[in-house]
């Protein structure tokens, strides 16, 4: 038995006998605490103790049903494992008392069990199970991820081990004819990125990992490392024995705290079980990881930016070449990849290039990994087949839009991105198609707009982010963004003229093509597929002073139909903050329009059965308008 095999002989007797007779696994992760996760657990612990059961609770990640949370995963001998979701203190005393207890697993509460079984559907019977893939997501919310027992007995650094009894070059031969690209959003092949710095005749080498994550609404890197770290720890280390690398490095932010936690800890445990740091395995190669907390910068997630950050300098872009796998982190060779783009390499090198490339297309081969947030039903975290389109990993996987809205836009690619409209769905999932539709796959955002979502609005909001984060550095991007904002603004406001769509279109393509990095490069991406597919609406709010999704506050008012206001409720005038709702003579209630704030409480107030308050855009008041004054 080799060394390896013994530390995987052990894991899995220690798994086994700390589980006991039942394990009830409960999701801990960023969103999941947010949600009560804890005190889920906490109240678990507490119920299992006070009647003395055999059960055990460990923590375990995210398990991607995060419209779900918290959930519990619980394994009872002779029953199916069964996933439970929403739960509160309640139901786990329910959960314990019926199920833990007793023979009862209370179906009503569970959401599918994991299994093929003969009591409950699993999550293949539903069609985010069906169409769901997944290859680096499989373990997420299954195994406790502070315990590197559960990573080996799941055939974890099995691809570690596959790689140290290869030659370095038949490992990036590998990688490159699995056709891997690069998950952070550029797509460029991995291989060749490896197989550059390899070549490089450099005793010091540096390998990367960017989880610098700053799209808003993404959150697929920071899921992966709070719920498998040594999946990308592996992946990191096969990277470093291929190109002849003996440090790495982890670029976090530090607003990641759980995943930063969790990555110390993993790292420990390596290198306790000797699979980090001096001579793993006994093999004469030596890597050695070491967390490196960022500031929070969106632009240090641009390769150059990042690395200059790390070497105490300011994280501003430069030009290129070299390229990094020249010259890199502190002026070495180094291969910077995705958090992503490493969690692949284990599974590739244990199973072949073929097990990859099998998912997927030809061009584009494995998975994607998405946040899918926004007015979705099933938001959450999910993996795809590259190639599956739009419209089923919106209405499929995500279960479509909630409360009978119509869809209006997808915002692909986080705020480098574009918003593609509904005739776009049926577009394929890969880095080449998205391109050519003015948007890009990037890091895996991907945030669902409705009917009452305002493109226009939309627009704003993410080149106002990309605008507060640009380094300042090139003219475009510091002094452009700036201009198309106070544009943008301006029109949301009802300001301006058609004209201004051409300047901005202008200005947008300027910034675009005269940015340094990526950064400037695409900050015109929502603005320049907005006018593309959406220019009624920037034409609505310049010609007609309205906002057609009725979003935009300076060009809405809140109004109250007489003929639908009950005179025996008051629910509005409770509800709305600056006490602009006041009772008039007749007992109906009406609004106070220099009072009102455009809150959007009382027309959330209103009982449905009188749905007596409406928005109005342009924000004309029909009737008495003087009635309104007060």
């Amino acid at each position: 038995m080799t060394k390896f095999e013994l530390l995987v002989a052990e894991a899995k007797q220690r798994i086994d006998e700390k589980q006991g007779t039942t394990l009830v696994c409960v999701g801990v992760a960023t969103c999941s605490m947010a949600a009560g996760a804890l005190k889920v657990k906490d109240a678990f612990i507490s119920e299992i103790q006070r009647k003395e059961l055999d059960a055990r609770v460990i923590e375990v990640g995210c398990m991607g049903h995060c419209y779900a949370e918290p959930l519990v995963l619980i394994k009872k001998p002779g029953f199916p494992a069964l996933l439970y979701g929403k739960l509160d203190e309640d139901l786990v005393e329910r959960l314990v008392e019926d199920f833990l207890a007793n023979e009862d697993p209370c179906f009503d509460f569970a959401l599918a069990a994991i299994e093929p079984n003969d009591f409950f559907p699993t999550l293949a019977d539903f069609p985010r199970g069906f169409y769901e893939e997944k290859l680096i997501l499989e373990q997420c919310g299954f195994i406790n991820p502070e315990d590197i027992d559960h990573y080996l007995a799941a055939e974890g650094y099995c691809g570690l081990v596959g790689a140290l009894d290869k030659n370095p070059a038949d490992v990036i031969e590998e990688v490159k004819s699995a056709r891997l690209r690069g998950r952070g959003g550029a797509g460029f092949p991995a291989g060749v990125k490896w197989e550059k710095c390899s070549r490089q005749d450099e005793n010091e080498k540096y390998v990367v990992c960017n989880a610098d994550e700053g799209d808003p609404g993404a959150f697929m890197d920071r899921a992966i490392l709070e719920s498998n770290p040594h999946l990308v720890l592996e992946g990191m280390a096969i990277c470093g024995y291929a190109v002849g690398a003996s440090k790495g490095y982890i670029y976090v932010r530090a607003e990641y705290p759980k995943a930063t936690s969790r990555l110390r800890l993993a790292i420990s445990q390596a290198k306790e079980k000797g699979l980090l740091g001096k001579n793993i395995l006994g093999s004469g190669f030596s890597f050695d990881i070491e967390i490196f907390e960022g500031s929070g910068a969106f632009v240090c997630g641009e390769g150059t930016a990042l690395i200059n950050s790390m070497a105490g300098k300011m994280g501003i872009p430069e030009t290129r070449p070299p390229r990094m796998a020249v010259s890199g982190l502190y002026g070495k060779p180094t291969v910077l990849n995705n958090v992503k783009t490493f969690a692949y390499v284990p599974g590739i090198v244990k199973n072949g290039a073929h097990w990859f490339r099998q998912k997927g297309t030809e061009q584009n081969p494995g998975t994607a990994v998405f946040a899918l947030v926004g007015k979705i039903k099933n938001s959450g975290l999910v993996e795809v087949p590259m190639g599956t389109t739009l419209r089923r990993l919106i209405y499929d996987v995500g279960e479509g839009i909630p409360n009978d809205k119509k869809f209006k836009a997808v915002q692909i690619g986080g705020p480098s991105g574009g918003c593609l409209p509904e005739d776009a769905l049926d577009i394929p999932i890969d880095f080449d198609s998205l391109h050519d539709a003015g948007a890009i796959m990037g890091s895996g955002g991907l945030v669902v707009l409705d009917e009452n979502d305002c493109m226009v609005t939309v627009a704003r909001y993410f080149l106002e982010f990309t605008q507060h984060e640009s380094c300042g550095k090139c003219t475009f991007c510091r002094l452009g963004t700036k201009h198309m904002l106070d544009i943008l603004t301006a029109i949301t406001q009802g300001k301006g003229s058609l004209s201004d769509l051409d300047l901005l279109l202008e200005l947008a393509e300027d910034v675009r093509d005269g940015s340094l990095c990526n950064l400037g490069g695409t900050a015109p991406n929502p603005v320049l597929t907005t006018l593309r597919y959406f220019r009624d609406e920037y034409e609505a709010h310049l010609e007609e002073g309205r906002c057609p999704a009725r979003m935009c506050k300076d060009l809405i008012a809140y109004y109250i139909v007489p003929q639908k206001c009950s005179k025996l409720c008051s629910a509005c005038v409770g509800s709305c903050p600056t006490e602009a709702i006041y009772t008039r003579e007749d007992g109906i209630k009406a609004i106070t329009q220099d009072k009102c704030v455009k809150c959007d409480n009382c027309l959330k107030a209103c009982p449905p059965e009188y749905d007596a308050v409406e928005k109005l855009s342009p924000p004309v008041l029909p009737g008495e308008k003087g009635s309104e004054k007060k």
